[in-house]
């Protein structure tokens, strides 16, 4: 697959004015949280950040997949256009409450939902289409909050004492993201380590993650009306009512289901469309891929990570969906968007009597070309 534009050509059609932040803004000086799927801390250090006393940001005690050596997937990655930093982060987040951001958020316009035991906070998908990365504090953790606009992934992070950059690099069109301790080079969906222009050889480590569910204002703010909602007034010259790469609400341009990936992909496996819309999640021992559109339909879907059985189970109130380990391959039932067990009991879709594994959502071509082996289920 060819590429037919580049991130540079796009960005630099929304104007002057809007590109001003785009082009500047340099990096800013840079526990465990109380969110979903937190794994214990085992932080490495490279050689160059021992040197002067610095370490990265807090990692798995186990290692998430990749689908290549690391070495060889630093060699894959392209320059995406806009230079190190050229994306500029947001450092210094502000938020106002859902009243005044219901002012210039539509019910449709997606955002990026995060709640915790303390808080609850919507990042507009319309903000961070032009910075990819907001390092926020939640619950007191330091966290970075991270969105890729080509491969159609919001994921967090914790990142300790060091803040994340954009690298202005890509592997399979997703977002290469930097640590400003370690100047170590991370790949969103992938979590984990890669060599990189400033660190050729650090520890081949995984983040550590957490849950950030890809919704729309109407129904973030129903379920969680009391929502903080990540400001516009960011310090950048932005635009932020135009999407360089089109628009979801409704979708149109890049988003658009039909078009195709910007940068050539690490594979082309035609089991759904490039831009179809899954449910992915990743293990040590492997991957799973759920189809949104089946899962929207079934409500419950049963599948194998690795050598786990798995389900499956949809939120229509948020329309997102959640993965549960089940080993014992309970039978569950979808009803009136709830989940009845085969003792009769009734669940949320989030809360089933299982061990939950971080899922998220993803574009098929990004989430088949990380995980070629993954299990779909369609």
């Amino acid at each position: 697959m060819r590429r037919s534009v580049t991130r540079r050509a796009v960005l630099a059609g929304v104007g002057a004015a809007a590109l001003s932040g785009c082009v500047g803004g340099g990096p800013a000086p840079g526990s465990e949280a109380a969110t979903e799927d937190d794994t214990a801390s085992n932080s490495p250090r490279s050689a160059t950040a021992a040197d002067r006393g610095q370490t990265g940001p807090p990692t798995r005690s186990d290692r998430l997949p990749l689908p290549a050596d690391p070495p060889s997937l630093r060699d894959q990655s392209v320059s995406g256009g806009p230079p190190k930093d050229g994306i500029p982060s947001i450092d210094d987040p502000r938020f106002v409450p859902p009243d005044v951001a219901a002012e210039r958020l539509d019910p449709g316009d997606p955002v990026f939902g995060l709640a915790t035991g303390a808080e609850t906070k919507a990042y507009p998908q319309s903000i961070l289409v032009h910075h990819e990365i907001c390092n926020d504090v939640v619950d007191g953790t330091p966290v970075s909050v991270t969105y890729c606009p080509l491969t159609g992934t919001a994921m967090g992070f914790e990142r300790g004492e060091t803040t994340f950059g954009v690298s202005g690099r890509l592997v399979n069109n997703n977002l290469i993201m930097y640590d400003r301790s370690t100047e170590t080079w991370w790949s969103q969906v992938l979590a984990t380590a890669m060599p990189g222009a400033w660190n050729e050889d650090p520890p081949i480590r995984s983040l550590r993650e957490f849950r950030v569910v890809w919704t729309t204002w109407e129904r973030w703010s129903n379920r969680h009306p009391e929502t903080r909602v990540l400001s516009r007034e960011t310090g950048f010259a932005k635009n932020y009512d135009r999407d360089p790469y089109g628009a979801y609400n409704p979708r149109r341009g890049y988003y658009d289901p039909g078009s195709p990936p910007m940068f050539p992909a690490l594979s082309e496996d035609e089991q759904l469309r490039p831009k179809a819309v899954v449910l992915g999640a990743r293990t040590p021992e492997g991957a799973v891929a759920f189809s949104k559109d089946e899962l929207r339909d079934a409500g419950v879907l049963s599948g194998t990570l690795g050598e786990t059985p798995v389900i499956a189970a949809y939120d229509s109130a948020l329309d997102t969906g959640y993965v549960f380990e089940n080993p014992d391959q309970r039978a569950f039932e979808y009803r009136d968007d709830q989940v009845v067990a085969d003792t009769g009991e009734v669940h949320r879709p989030d809360a089933l009597p299982l061990d939950r594994t971080l899922a998220f959502d993803a574009m098929w071509f990004a989430w088949s070309g990380f995980y070629p082996d993954t299990r779909l289920y369609a």
